[in-house]
């Protein structure tokens, strides 16, 4: 067994990777995307389902799960882990984004952030190292420091000290976890907004100190897909290359060819889970709305391509039964074929860059979501 935050980039073509990410609960296999489960759950999908779809590694929100039902609680039950029957690896995000996006409920200051709960209202403060001290509770086989995500639109003044203080706070969560105290890996997130020397700065100053991994923060956050594309191609040659390479928050199914194709290896997004339970399902032949009358009484396969538990049992009609019906098995089904498209999408990324033959992945990709090429 290779030491946790061991990372091999085992194939590449052009700058996509290939590669493997070796965890305490297990190996990662990159390019991967990761189904978000912020409470300690992926909505609607028990842990076997979300085997079932071959996901190696699921997220967890460290805010939430710190407010309810507290750190303490699931460190006295195994970590979440254990708390959560998850045997897996669990990626934490540090809080950071729900934090910020408290706006009035919240003061920046250099010791953290103090905020207002959304649940009761109480004060409390979150600083690079007690965010740090949460994660390990959580006992995550990867966390997050703590960041600013700068608002779009932001000028070039708070940007800059902005960052600088994303920097400092990287720096003191290392320094509260330097790297081989245990099996916790801790990655870095770049900021710098819309600015492209601020993203090159971000990434040279947080290069200095010694992260198992660095992420790109602060895209999807209001901006045109056109800018989001051209800050993504800027900035990820820029990060570490003997390390993983993490995209946060992005997204829809090109977004992340787009990722792999730039050079990035990891991805979460809300997408897949939160379009199943509004009915809108991907498949091999595009995107379609199970909830539209033409699919009464179609007898196929939601996606005949598809090896999924839902392709290979219900038609299309049963589904769309569910779920204009509101039958809360719609949301399961729904979302296990949904989860089960993203990561074979990313099972398809790895073979071919193995092959040589991901420009050809990510055209045919463009064609089946024309309307997302900038």
């Amino acid at each position: 067994m290779q030491t946790p935050g061991t990372f091999t980039i085992t194939a590449t073509d052009g700058a996509a990777r290939r590669g493997r990410l070796h965890t305490a609960h297990g190996i990662v296999e990159t390019p991967i995307f990761m189904p978000v489960g912020t409470v300690g759950s992926v909505k609607a999908v028990a842990p076997d389902d979300l085997a079932a779809t071959g996901a190696e590694i699921i997220l967890g929100n460290t805010y939430h799960l710190y407010l309810r039902p507290g750190d303490d609680l699931v460190a006295r039950r195994g970590g979440l882990h254990g708390f959560a029957a998850w045997d897996r690896a669990i990626l934490t995000d540090s809080g950071g984004f729900q934090v910020f996006s408290l706006n009035s409920l919240r003061k920046i200051r250099e010791e953290g952030v103090e905020f207002r709960s959304h649940i009761d209202g109480s004060k409390h403060l979150f600083t690079p190292e007690k965010v740090i001290g949460i994660q390990r509770n959580l006992n995550s086989d990867i966390m997050m420091v703590l960041d600013e995500c700068v608002p779009y639109g932001a000028d070039y003044a708070y940007t800059e000290k902005s960052l600088a203080l994303t920097t400092r706070w990287a720096v003191r969560a290392r320094q509260a976890y330097p790297r081989g105290t245990a099996h916790n890996l801790l990655f870095a997130i770049t900021q710098g907004g819309f600015f492209k020397d601020l993203r090159e700065r971000s990434v040279a100053e947080l290069a200095e100190t010694d992260f198992d991994g660095f992420a790109i923060g602060g895209l999807s956050v209001g901006e045109s897909k056109a800018e989001m594309m051209d800050f993504l191609y800027h900035t990820a040659p820029l990060l570490p290359s003997d390390r993983p390479r993490y995209l946060m928050g992005v997204g829809t199914p090109l977004d992340i060819v787009n990722g792999i194709n730039a050079g990035v290896d990891m991805f979460d997004c809300v997408l897949p889970t939160r379009n199943a339970r509004n009915g809108t399902l991907y498949t091999s032949r595009g995107k379609i709305n199970i909830k539209r009358r033409e699919y009464a009484e179609d007898d196929g396969p939601l996606d005949p391509r598809c090896g999924c538990y839902t392709c290979r049992t219900f038609s299309r009609a049963y589904l769309r039964h569910l779920y204009v019906s509101r039958e809360l098995l719609a949301f399961r089904l729904n979302s296990l074929h949904n989860l089960t498209y993203f990561l074979d999408l990313a099972r398809g990324a790895r073979a071919a860059i193995v092959e040589h033959r991901f420009a050809a992945f990510k055209a045919a990709m463009e064609a089946l979501y024309p309307e997302e090429v900038v």
